[in-house]
């Protein structure tokens, strides 16, 4: 599997990335506040967002990316690539940290990765992995104590990024989307953890 990929339209994609040498890209509350206002700036103009999380060092997405009349209509007057407006979030971001921190250099380790999801099993997989990312690495004992993923937008319904209704459709309705999320999760499904 190449991470290299060019992104294609109208596909579903698990984005990732870490902070370079594993360091720290959130470091306090103003970070992910930044972090997902660039994201609600540059993404929904070309993806639809079906679940995050921004852990302290990486972050997942899971996204379909919008095909050529979904973005021709939302962009009017201007084109937009995929591949541009998530570096152009991840450049914002970087640059905005920097500044912030006083750092300078690449904060993010290569360019953003990205693997095709290509089943509806993998994209519950997925779902359920990016919701858990913060059990596994035990930092709280149920994904719904976790503020930065938008595992909480889903059980009380008021996040922006997120197609929610679309998503919970997935699993059936909400009480399974949320039995899935507690059951014990099995990491070596071929899902990348980084």
């Amino acid at each position: 599997m190449s991470t290299m990929m060019p992104i294609l339209l109208g596909k579903y994609y698990h984005i990732f990335n870490r902070g370079i040498n594993s360091m720290p890209i959130f470091s306090e509350r103003e970070d992910y506040i930044q972090f997902l206002n660039l994201f609600q700036k540059y993404i929904p103009k070309v993806a639809d967002t079906f679940a995050y999380c921004l852990m302290k060092n990486h972050f997942h997405f899971l996204v379909r990316v919008k095909d050529t009349k979904e973005i021709e209509f939302l962009a009017k007057s201007k084109k937009y690539n995929p591949s541009r407006q998530l570096s152009h979030l991840f450049n914002a971001y970087a640059k905005w940290f920097n500044f912030k921190t006083g750092r300078t250099g690449p904060l993010f380790d290569l360019t953003f990765r990205r693997k095709v999801i290509d089943s509806e099993l993998y994209f519950k997989q997925l779902v359920v992995y990016i919701h858990t990312n913060p059990v596994h690495h035990n930092i709280v004992s149920d994904p719904g104590m976790y503020p930065w993923s938008s595992y909480k937008a889903f059980l009380d319904g008021t996040n922006q990024i997120i197609f929610l209704a679309d998503t919970i459709k997935w699993f059936g309705d909400l009480e399974n989307f949320s039995f899935v999320h507690t059951q014990d999760q099995n990491y070596s499904n071929g899902i990348m953890d980084i």
